[in-house]
Formats: C-alpha cells, structure tokens, sequence
C-alpha cells in the first residue's frame, strides 16, 4: 500500500476519532457551552490542527507545510463569517442555546461531506481545464464585493427553496421536539423545527462552500488535493467550539466583513495572475491574509461604527 493512500486512510481514521470525542462529550453533556469551556475547546481544535501542519511540514517538507497553514487560515477567516450567519439563523427561529450544539455537530458533519466532493470536484477540473481558474478567480473577486455591498442584507430562511420542497411533503411540528429531529406521533412520523434548522444549515453551508472551496484552491499553489483537504477539514473541525466562543462578542467585529471581502478580491487577483504567468508565492499569500485579518479585527476593536441617523436624532431628544 503506497505512502498516499496511507496518508489518506489515516487522515480519515483521526477524523472519525475526534468527531467520535466530540460527539460522545456532546451526548453526555446536553447543556449550554459556556464562553469559558468554548475557547478552551476551540483553542484545543486549533491545536491539534497546527500539530498536524507540524507532521505535514515534516513528511512532505516547507512548501506543503506553508500551503496547508495558508489554506487553513484562509478556511478560518472565511467560516467566522458563516458563524455570523449561523447566529441569525438560530435566532429567526429561536432555537434554545441547549439544542444548537446538536445542529452545529450534525450541520458540521454534512459540511465536511459537502467540502470533501467540491474539493475534489475542483481540483480533478483544474487539471484538466485550467482556463477554469481565471473563472474561480473572477467570482472570488465578484463575491468579495458583494460581500461588503450586500452585508446587510436579512436572512429570509423561509425562502429556502429545499426547505418549502420539504415542507410540502413531510409534516412538521413547530416544536423541538425535546432536541429530537424526528418525533412519532399516533403512528406518524412528524419532523421537528430542529430538524428544519438543520436543513437550513445545510443547505447555507453549500453557499458557503461554494466561496470557500475556489478561495482554498487559489491560495494553494500548486492545488495538492491532500493538502487543500486536509487544511479545510481542520478548518472545519473546530467550528462548533468557535462558534460559542464567539457568539457574544460577534457584534465587536464588525469591520470583519471588509477583511474578508479583501480576502476573497486578493484571492481571486491571485488566481487570475497565475494564469498570466506571475506567480505570488504562498509564504507572501499567507502573510498578506493574516495582515489583513488581523488589520480587520483590530480595527473592529478600536472603532465603533456610527450610529445611524435615527438613532443620534432620538437619543438627543
């Protein structure tokens, strides 16, 4: 059995065992993660990612150590921003804190399905038809600023078109269901509103993967399919925990969108580039990213957003 396939068998092995941990540590303890206990999970998740770009970097050298730390700090910073969704999400349909746990883990489980075809989907079409790049490239640059244009647009889940095709033939309850996504009734099977959120989950996180997957290719160069993998399946990993260490302190990032919208343009620039024959090199692709989330964030932290008209006009009354 070759090195490759080893390595791959072995990747999915430890994938299985952490989610396994995470899911036996979920199912005994049905409660609200703290702020506290999230922050020590999530600084746990990004541990054992930067321990296995350390083995990445020692089996198959520099080069492919840097691409997966690019890869996987650009799939971070770009799922922060899913994070934002996921709170408005839980919100509109006010799923109690004890329940979401479950959905992230079952929503998280589906992404890493999701990402794994469209990865491997993208880089098999790049090797053969590496005109496609120049098209990743210029809807990178295309979402990028949409993202800031439309960055205030509200979220209408109700619009789901999987949604109303799953409304109009299974029966729904408008409960939770005591955290159950399937409840029977009389001999009937009804789905909660649990299993609704999920669903809406899911079906974003297709949306999401759709910017995320192209940015993950164009930021790593040469498109090792291991590499641009494994980086965004860690990034993934992690986003249960990170998403209840940041759900009250998301409202102080809120120049964070600009950061990632420069993000994506750099990205999608980057791509086109390439084709053209100028290559940026991953080490300067990884240092302006981090620059720039950085900047972002540390912006967010210093500077409040005005207040809108309205509001100064009634607080001065």
């Amino acid at each position: 059995m070759s090195e490759q396939v080893l390595a791959w068998i072995g990747f999915h092995v430890f994938v299985f065992v952490l989610l396994a941990i995470d899911l036996g540590v979920a199912s005994r303890k049905s409660k609200e993660i703290e702020v506290k206990e999230a922050m020590v999970l999530s600084s746990i998740w990004i541990s054992v990612a930067l321990a296995f770009n350390a083995l990445v970097y020692y089996w198959k050298g520099a080069e492919a150590g840097t691409n997966f730390l690019a890869g996987y700090l650009v799939e971070k910073s770009l799922s922060v921003d899913n994070l934002f969704v996921f709170v408005l999400i839980f919100s509109y349909f006010k799923v109690p804190p004890i329940y979401q746990r479950k959905v992230l883990f079952w929503g998280i489980l589906g992404a890493l399905i999701m990402r794994a075809i469209f990865i491997v989907a993208g880089v098999q079409i790049i090797s053969y038809f590496s005109w496609v790049m120049y098209l990743f490239g210029a809807f990178l640059v295309f979402t990028g600023i949409k993202l800031v244009t439309e960055k205030d647009n509200e979220i209408e889940p109700e619009s789901n078109p999987i949604l109303k095709i799953f409304r109009r033939f299974i029966p729904i309850k408008t409960e939770y269901g005591v955290g159950k996504f399937l409840v029977k009734e009389n001999g009937v099977w009804y789905a909660t509103q649990l299993l609704v959120v999920l669903i809406v989950i899911e079906t974003t996180d297709v949306i999401f993967a759709v910017d995320s997957v192209p940015a993950i290719l164009g930021i790593v160069n040469p498109p090792d399919t291991f590499i641009v993998y494994t980086s965004n399946i860690m990034a993934i990993l992690g986003l249960r925990a990170l998403y209840f260490a940041l759900a009250g302190i998301m409202g102080m990032f809120h120049y964070l969108a600009y950061g990632l919208s420069a993000i994506l343009v750099f990205i999608g620039i980057k791509m086109i580039i390439a084709q053209l024959g100028y290559h940026i090199p991953t080490a300067i692709a990884l240092g302006t990213v981090a620059g720039i989330l950085a900047i972002s964030i540390v912006i967010s932290i210093m500077f409040k957003p005005a207040e809108p008209e309205e509001k100064s006009a009634e607080s001065g009354k």
